[in-house]
């Protein structure tokens, strides 16, 4: 705004931005000077941004789904079900005794949109060559779109590829555990505990038990809290192949000029 009171609104999602504003003069100045500075296609007038429909009619401009609400019918098989005014039956009463029949807990989730939060820990083990600090990686998911995520050096020298784990890991639980409570406060709740992905068995024993082996005993005993978050049923630590692991992307550079790198690279990239 300026001391005019004229108004530029900009939204940008990733990179498809949109702009409104109250002087006509403003709008194309800036579209001018986002095409100096980037390359960009204008397609006019908005009609559809992010699964939004818009029209624009006579007595106004409206925004509906129906797109998006066509999509899930057809998803869910139910393209030719008769409309009604309201969303449940009302004489109908539920009860987890009465047996109907086989339920798909994959399918009836996806219907309900209980979207849950799924976390990806790593590590690169002494990957600064001058302190030969290791790397945290980790990525989350919300349903399946990623969200949040992080790379960054590790704040102490560690001993082997397991203490570097069990540094990372940590972190990510924490994360995990502000991310619940954000959620929470949006009426997300997760009632299940947040899966946590790790590639290494060794963090995840120790994770599970508080008993101190003879190699593990170096590592400080403040990492181990991840045991108590077990035990609350706020994560749950889970073991996944270290080619299935989405969050190595952010703890070291790999080598896409080789074949099998590459389709790894790219598959993670992608996820």
């Amino acid at each position: 705004m300026n001391g005019k009171g004229d108004i530029l609104i900009v939204c940008l999602y990733v990179d498809d931005l949109i702009f409104t504003g109250n002087n006509v003069k403003m709008l194309d100045d800036f579209k001018k000077e986002m095409a100096k500075e980037f390359e960009m296609t204008d397609i006019g007038m908005m009609s559809y941004y992010l699964g939004i429909e818009v029209k624009r009619r006579d007595d106004g401009i409206f925004i509906l789904q129906e797109a998006y609400a066509k999509e899930v019918l057809k998803r869910f098989n139910m393209e030719n079900c008769n409309p009604i005014s309201i969303p449940i039956e009302v004489e109908k009463k539920l009860s987890r005794h009465v047996k109907e029949g086989p339920i798909d807990r994959t399918l009836f989730r996806s219907l309900a949109g209980d979207m849950e939060l799924v976390g990806y820990s790593d590590s690169d083990w002494a990957r600064d060559m001058d302190d030969r600090k290791s790397t945290t990686g980790f990525v989350f998911y919300f349903d399946e779109a990623t969200f949040t995520w992080t790379s960054n050096k590790q704040s102490i020298v560690t001993l082997s590829t397991c203490e570097a784990e069990s540094v990372a890991a940590p972190t990510n639980v924490c994360h995990a555990i502000w991310l619940r409570s954000l959620l929470k406060e949006l009426i997300f709740i997760q009632d299940e505990s947040t899966q946590i992905y790790v590639d290494n068995k060794s963090v995840i024993a120790l994770a599970k038990n508080l008993v101190f082996h003879d190699r593990s005993k170096h590592i400080n005993t403040r990492y181990h809290f991840i045991c108590e978050s077990i035990a609350k049923r706020q994560v749950q630590t889970k073991f996944v192949k270290s080619k299935d692991q989405i969050a190595d992307i952010f703890t070291k550079p790999l080598k896409i000029k080789l074949r099998i790198s590459s389709q790894v690279f790219e598959k993670l990239r992608l996820t």
